[in-house]
């Protein structure tokens, strides 16, 4: 891994500590919004719910529209544009402060900057890099986005609502500083410039069948996870111990993914899904139990599944399509998106009856069920992988 990465220039080694402070930024607000919206500002949980899952969709579907720009103004530009969106958006959380009714408008505004912005930072990160390296420094921005978002809550949990304004005010403050350094970047390293020749295509032109699906797929079974193990959770243990089950399974992402990139790398795609779709089966299963060491082991093995399955369908959507990395990247991001928000419509429709019924466990069978019969279908969109020429070209470059 040490290898793969070093030496790394000074735009990578910028983005990279981007790659942290982002999500370090983001995660001091947004996993308190539930909090902010319905203690401080008083709105109710129905109307905060309906907020969170509109803000949620555009963050992960908008990628797709992050990634059709990137391929018409550049990826540096588009990088800029969406901090830029990011940081109006903080501000118009601590007007809200002052103003509540701009709460709402302001929480979609930093996620429309996120589903700008991630796409492109992928795009850069990878641009230039040989087939063989791309796993692992896919996997380090990964590791540390995971970081930030880990220590992001650890941070701010105390001021969220004792301070918010001071909050507001630094994690603004943080965004400039990371905006004015993402001005630096050197437009060159873009994959393409502005006006290229998949520029016009539409959004889903060239999209990879295969990993589009998978991805929709784990997303929607991960999330399954990510929504509703803090209810489970807590009146099974506490919210203390919610957070650490968290730490854990960003620690395992953090630790695990850089070092298992190469061998993700060359896994077989079917090999892949099998063992990430398993992995999904198992934990889901394991959180049945509901006791702590469940709830721990549970989350670890879902953490390792989602590794494997997340990296892997990155992987096999840039090996697969025509289309710019920022291009694939984006369309990536709305198989999540659209996943994720499934998750949420039909998981809480089955963890509400579960829980009338008396017993939220049956919610975690059903959803390993689930993961091991839904990946069937996807056999009947396997196909022969081959390479294109372009993105030979855009590979074979050095930083």
């Amino acid at each position: 891994m040490r290898a793969a990465l070093f030496p790394l220039d000074g735009p990578l080694r910028f983005l990279l500590l981007s790659s942290f402070l982002i999500p370090l930024g983001s995660f001091m607000v947004l996993p308190f919004m539930s909090v902010f919206l319905h203690e401080r500002l008083g709105m109710g949980l129905g109307t905060v719910g309906v907020v969170l899952a509109v803000a949620s969709l555009v963050q992960f579907s908008g990628g797709i529209v992050g990634g059709a720009l990137a391929d018409r103004i550049g990826l540096r530009r588009t990088m800029l544009w969406a901090l830029i969106i990011r940081t109006a958006g903080f501000v118009g959380l601590l007007l809200a402060l002052r103003w509540p009714q701009l709460a709402v408008g302001a929480l979609v505004l930093t996620c429309c900057g996120a589903a700008l912005y991630l796409p492109a930072n992928k795009a850069y990160l990878v641009h230039g890099v040989d087939d063989e390296r791309r796993p692992t420094f896919l996997s380090a921005g990964n590791a540390a986005l995971n970081a930030g978002m880990a220590v992001g809550p650890l941070v701010a949990g105390p001021f969220v609502l004792s301070s918010p304004g001071w909050l507001f005010v630094s994690v603004t403050a943080l965004f400039i500083l990371v905006t004015v350094g993402h001005a630096r970047l050197p437009a060159a390293a873009g994959a393409r410039e502005s006006g290229g020749q998949s520029a016009g295509q539409g959004l889903l032109a060239g999209v990879a069948a295969l990993p589009f699906a998978a991805n929709a797929l784990a997303f929607y079974l991960y999330f399954h996870f990510q929504h509703f193990l803090a209810v489970y959770a807590v009146e099974r243990a506490s919210s203390t111990f919610y957070s650490l089950v968290l730490l854990l399974c960003f620690t395992v992402v953090i630790v695990v993914q850089p070092l298992a990139s190469g061998l993700i790398r060359r896994m077989p795609y079917a090999t892949a899904l099998a063992i990430g779709f398993a992995g999904l089966a198992a934990g889901l299963a394991v959180l049945a139990i509901g006791t702590r060491p469940a709830l721990l082991a549970g989350g670890a093995l879902i953490t390792l599944g989602d590794i494997v399955l997340f990296l892997k369908n990155d992987l096999e959507a840039l090996h697969r399509s025509p289309r710019s990395d920022a291009v694939v990247f984006g369309q990536q991001r709305l198989a999540a998106g659209l996943g994720a928000c499934a998750s949420g419509v039909l998981g809480g429709q089955v963890y509400g009856l579960t829980e009338q019924a008396g017993n939220t466990g049956w919610f975690w069978l059903l959803a390993a069920a689930q993961c091991v019969l839904l990946p069937l279908p996807l056999l009947a969109l396997r196909e022969r992988p081959a390479r294109h020429p372009t993105r030979m070209m855009t590979t074979t470059k050095e930083h």
